[in-house]
């Protein structure tokens, strides 16, 4: 297990360079969910009404999804596979409205990254993760590939900000508490077998003063006594979404003393200046080079330069490829193509260093 632990750390896959996987998402069946009403949105409170399938039926239909899911990375040839996340209405709100001291039924609103209200969970008491969320999602995905895995959680801080706080009176408090709940399930999900566990916190970049000042207390709170590799995934918001994006991010080297040893970023779309990676000397850099806006699938080519770009930033066996951000807003063909074109990409760049001695950046 500790060896196994540690070819993560390194960027590895049974001593593999750039291993490839998806940030955590894949499109779900146009029969599981009406994908046209979820292109309109990101639920932070439950929408039920977006599923497709009876309620009786619905976990069955879930699992269904979630193994066409993990075949699909399989056919792709992508290295550490995910459940691609077909029980969630987001990445956020399963997890979020599962805890004790959320009222689901009366929720708050808050303002989301674009700058509207909306409606998010309600903190009425004391937050608590009274079972496990996601255990059965990873105990799926563990019996159903023989490859790597990696399972994801929404953060603490971005839970906060994703919360109308009616009852500690302190920001700060939230997020230790939403951290206790986080810590838990990491812990639950590595006990059955998980090989990476995500903590998605791109509201750190939104909020990057409020994340400096207990954004990181939070985030290590979450890791504390976790064994196994943690990744860290900052963006600015789905493609779908948010379409002027920045050219760089306001909060990323301040995670170099996180506990977490892997960090996931976007890169392709927004051309970020892969210079910053230099700040992050310890860090696996889980690298997005997949843009998720553009429809035109990318050619090997194209992902294997977006590759190469940063090597002179990064030593190769600190680098996993990934997209910028999930894929769930995509059309499934179109994103079944990219992961592809992604893993041939990967291979190209695997080929021309595969055997020589990597040099420090």
């Amino acid at each position: 297990m500790e060896d196994a632990i540690n070819a993560a750390e390194g960027g590895r896959v049974s001593g593999m360079l750039f291993p490839t996987s998806l940030v955590g998402s894949y499109p779900q069946p146009e029969w599981l969910i009406d994908r046209e009403k979820l292109s309109k949105q990101v639920p932070r409170v439950r929408a039920d009404a977006l599923w497709l399938v009876a309620p009786d039926k619905l976990e069955a239909a879930q699992d269904d999804a979630t193994i066409l899911a993990i075949r699909d990375q399989e056919r792709a040839g992508l290295d550490i596979i995910t459940d691609g996340e077909q029980r969630r209405e987001s990445y956020s709100n399963r997890f979020a409205t599962a805890l004790d001291g959320v009222d689901v039924k009366n929720p708050g609103t808050t303002i989301n990254r674009s700058g509207r209200l909306i409606p998010v969970p309600r903190i009425v008491g004391p937050i608590r993760r009274r079972a496990p969320v996601g255990l059965r999602d990873l105990q799926v995905l563990r019996a159903n590939t023989a490859r790597r895995v990696k399972a994801t959680v929404p953060g603490p801080f971005t839970m906060t900000k994703q919360a109308q706080d009616d009852y500690y009176k302190d920001e700060e408090a939230v997020a230790l508490a939403y951290a206790d709940a986080v810590n838990a399930e990491i812990k639950d999900l590595f006990g059955a077998g998980a090989d990476v566990v995500q903590i998605d916190e791109p509201w750190m970049q939104q909020h990057p003063d409020k994340a400096r000042q207990y954004g990181l207390k939070a985030l290590d709170r979450a890791l504390d006594g976790v064994r196994g590799t943690v990744a860290v995934h900052l963006c600015f918001g789905y493609a779908a979404v948010v379409h002027d994006k920045p050219s760089g991010y306001s909060f990323l080297p301040e995670l170099e003393n996180s506990k977490a040893q892997q960090i996931s970023i976007e890169a392709a779309q927004p051309g970020l200046d892969l210079a910053v990676l230099r700040q992050l000397p310890s860090k696996t850099i889980i690298l997005g080079v997949i843009d998720l806006a553009d429809m035109t699938v990318e050619t090997p080519q194209i992902v294997a330069d977006r590759i190469r770009r940063a090597l002179g930033h990064v030593p190769a066996d600190r680098v996993v490829v990934a997209p910028d951000c999930g894929m769930k807003y995509l059309p499934r063909q179109v994103a079944f193509a990219k992961m592809k074109a992604m893993a041939e990409g990967a291979a190209l760049v695997r080929r021309d260093v595969e055997g020589t001695p990597v040099s420090p950046a």
